[in-house]
Parts: structure tokens; sequence; C-alpha cells
């Protein structure tokens, strides 16, 4: 009897004992096992926050603390270099290149009308009621920069000298009308203004001043009758 209930509490025993001790085994292993791998992982971790960090994104400097992934951004330690500035340069306004109004104050108007068509410009002489050759002013001043082409005033002290007339028949109408510019006179162009000069008033060393008019016929329709100025 002895024997027989020890076997079977042997058996019986050794059965249940031998499932409970090996569930004990198992679930002592288990946790063991998840408590390795759990301190693995967090040695795994810390190791890859020293080593594997990735180096900042030199964008980051230039962003603010609060991003909205909630990551405050650490700036790069200085490199004791510093960006240099641009460079600022003060550009000044040039003067444009146009022709300037000659010095012609204080000296004969002849020579002074000279002096303004060399600089490409026109004329017009203005005479006054004094005494004298000389220009007075000028409009525009002295000195001041204008387009080519524009007439500068001269204006003259005395009154309009005696001016000598040309005699431009038979010349080409425009080289007439030159001529007569030179010599201070005013081509009034009565019949056109091409062909050649057939007839002309006042006449070669006719009576004239400086500005005055002198009537020309240019071309072949000579048969208008002339027009004179009359005297002022």
């Amino acid at each position: 009897m002895t024997d027989a209930n020890t076997g079977r509490q042997d058996s019986v025993g050794g059965r249940d004992g031998g499932g409970a001790g090996r569930a004990s085994v198992l679930l002592g292993g288990g946790l063991v096992a998840v408590l390795l791998a759990a301190v693995g992982a967090t040695g795994g971790w810390l190791l890859a926050g020293e080593d594997d960090t990735p180096p900042g994104d030199p964008l980051a400097v230039a962003t603010a603390t609060g991003s909205p992934t909630g990551r405050a951004t650490t700036p790069r330690p200085s490199t004791g270099r510093t960006t240099p500035s641009a460079v600022r340069t003060s550009a000044t306004a040039t003067k444009g290149t146009g022709p300037t109004v000659p010095p012609v104050v204080g000296i004969d108007f002849v020579q002074a009308r000279d002096m303004v068509r060399k600089q490409r410009l026109g004329w017009r002489l203005v005479f006054g009621s004094g005494s004298g050759r000389t220009v007075e002013s000028t409009a525009p001043e002295v000195g001041t920069e204008v387009a080519r082409g524009t007439t500068v005033q001269l204006r003259v002290a005395g009154p309009a000298p005696a001016a000598e007339v040309p005699d431009v028949v038979g010349e080409d109408c425009a080289e007439a009308a030159d001529e007569l510019i030179e010599e201070g006179l005013y081509p009034r162009y009565v019949s056109g203004r091409s062909g050649k000069v057939s007839r002309q008033e006042p006449a070669e060393d006719g009576p004239a001043r400086w500005n005055d008019e002198v009537s020309i016929w240019c071309g072949t329709d000579a048969l208008q009758p002339p027009t004179t100025k009359p005297a002022s």
C-alpha cells in the first residue's frame, strides 16, 4: 500500500511538479529575455544618441526654436569667421555729353556767333539800343548744357551794323542761303527752295543791316514780282 501510494504520488507529483517547474523555468527565462532585450535596446539607443546623431542643418541657425515639431534647434558653435558684408558703392550721376553755351559774353558778336556755330548750335542776334558790338548776355546762360541744334540768343549792346549783300544769282538755292546767312542775313524764299537762284532783292551790295532778309527766287518760277521788306 505504501509503495503504491508513494509511486502514485511521485508519479502525480512528478507530472504536476514537473509541469509547474517547467512553467516557472519558462516564465523566468522569458522575463529575463525581455529584460535583456529592453536593456540592450536602451543601451543601443543611448549609443545611437551619442554617435549617430546627424549634424545640425545649416538653415537651423536661422530657424526659430519653436518649430512645429516641438524640437528646439541648437545653433552650431562659432568658427570665428565672419561673413563679409556686401560692398556698398555710391554711384554719382554723371553729366550728359551735350554741348554747353560757350563763354561769349564781352566779345565781339561776330566772334561769338562763330563760337556758337562750332558747338553745332543755332544762334539769334538780338541787337540793343546802346553802343558797341560786344555780347552782353546769352539765353540760355553761358555754361548751360543744351541739346544740339538749340538756338542761343546773343544779346548785343549796340544796334545792328551794316551788312554786305552778296551776289547769289545763278547759285544753287541751298548754297545761296548759306552764303546769305554767313553774311548775317536771312534768306526769304519766294518761289520754293530748289533749283538755282534766278533773282534776288536787294541786289548785290544793296543797303542792308545784320538780321535783314534777302528775297531770292529759286527754280523756274521767277515771274512773281519781288516783295521788299518795308523800311523800319
